[in-house]
């Protein structure tokens, strides 16, 4: 049985970091580190530091350091390119920011799930830095939330997790396995939209049918405009039944108990008003608006 260090019962503090936000290959990776406050200037000590300003063989060094450190606790959270496009691609989008902060409230639930102390929360800020600090506080009552730009350089436990986040990032890119069959070669570039050899492999890894290997996020503006312009249109039919029932289900889901006038102000307009009833608007199915009785302006 896994014993949690007694330490994790003292005042603690957490700090959390990505790595791989903007790359349009591989997973982003979300990082915690935490430890005692009266821990802070042990940590201080520790050689830490934003991630980027690190050489590769600093960050393993002090990574493998982090892990043999039975003063700091450590956790990471890879989102996968698959993971990325699914929530960004889907009929109700999930953008990027939203996928951060739920990477980051995972990070900070799972570490008092562990039975950890939180007291002191800082995160490298992802959006406007004073609302992030709100929704934080909103979430996570009595914990004192900070989130910063740069706050990867400005505190040591922050950038403890950012260590954590890059090298579990870099290391998944070394070992990556693509689908079966497929053996392309990685040298891949920098990873990000801007770079001459990204584009270039990605441009050489382009099946026309299939699209991109599995290290791809399809839901990347560059992704995009390659498969736009080099791939093959693809054109799907759809059985006109299970389109009535994935509208019907979609109106139950979202108007079910709206009155006629939250309709209206909610994009659903009535687009013929002398046959509508009140009182029939709670069986609305979409075979309504697949006969064009309403038009839903989303």
């Amino acid at each position: 049985v896994n014993m949690k260090p007694e330490w994790y019962s003292e005042p603690c503090m957490l700090g959390i970091d990505e790595a791989g936000r903007g790359p349009v290959l591989g997973a982003m990776v979300y990082g915690s580190a935490f430890c005692r406050i009266a821990d802070k200037d042990y940590i201080s000590k520790q050689s830490y530091a934003d991630s980027k300003t690190l050489t590769e063989d600093k960050r393993e060094v002090l990574f493998t350091t982090m892990k043999a450190d039975e003063k700091i606790g450590w956790a990471v959270d890879s989102l996968s390119p698959q993971f990325l496009s699914g929530q960004m691609l889907k009929r109700e989008k999930n953008n990027l920011n939203s996928i951060s902060h739920d990477s980051c409230f995972g990070l900070v639930q799972r570490a008092l799930d562990e039975g950890v102390n939180l007291q002191e929360l800082y995160v490298d800020t992802v959006g406007d830095a004073t609302k992030y600090t709100e929704k934080l506080s909103r979430r996570f009552p009595g914990i004192k939330c900070i989130a910063a730009a740069k706050a990867d350089s400005k505190y040591p436990i922050v950038s403890a997790a950012s260590i954590a986040a890059k090298v579990t990032r870099d290391t998944e890119l070394k070992e990556w396995e693509f689908e079966p069959n497929l053996n392309p070669s990685r040298d891949v570039g920098s990873g990000y939209p801007a770079d001459p050899n990204t584009v270039a492999w990605l441009n050489s890894n382009l099946e026309p049918l299939f699209g991109f290997p599995n290290l791809v996020r399809f839901s990347w503006g560059t992704t995009k405009t390659l498969l736009e312009a080099n791939g093959v249109k693809v054109e799907w039919e759809v059985d006109v039944e299970d389109e009535v029932l994935q509208i019907e289900n979609y109106l139950l889901e979202k108007f079910v108990s709206l009155s006629k006038n939250q309709v209206l102000q909610n994009g659903i307009h009535i687009s013929n008003q002398e046959s509508f009833n009140e009182s029939k608007f709670s069986s609305i199915t979409f075979a309504d608006v697949a006969f064009n009785k309403f038009d839903i302006l989303m």
